[in-house]
């Protein structure tokens, strides 16, 4: 399905002869996690039935869980730039203490702070320089 701008009934045909591909070969070669009984009738129901619960029922959960979505990258973020907070905190403690100093007081909280702020700083600069 290279083209984008196919009709609707042919995107939904090809995506439930798809899944009743997946099914089958689910049945077949995934046997010991994956069982089915019926035949090709219930191979074609299905996948029938994942082809419609994709088409309906996804995009209502991908709603539902869009805040979990946002949280999840928010909290992923906060952890790179934690490490990156830590990683330039390391390299400060090896220097000469009489040149340069770095502390984060508040802990984890101050450290949750630093990091989201150097992150939201960077990325004001990544989109100015753009």
């Amino acid at each position: 399905m290279a083209d984008s701008s196919g009709s609707l009934p042919l995107k939904i045909t090809m995506k439930a002869i798809l899944n009743i591909a997946l099914v089958w070969a689910m049945a077949t070669y995934l046997n010991q996690y994956f069982a089915l009984t019926g035949g090709w009738r219930a191979i074609v129901i299905v996948g029938a039935l994942l082809t419609l619960l994709n088409l309906i029922v996804r995009p209502v959960l991908a709603i539902l869980t869009m805040p979990l979505k946002l949280f999840a990258t928010i909290l992923a973020v906060i952890m790179v730039n934690g490490a990156f907070v830590w990683l330039v905190h390391l390299l400060v403690l090896k220097m000469d203490p009489a040149v340069v100093g770095l502390e984060i007081f508040g802990g984890v909280w101050g450290w949750i702070v630093v990091a989201s702020a150097i992150g939201f700083a960077n990325w004001v600069m990544k989109e100015i320089l753009r």
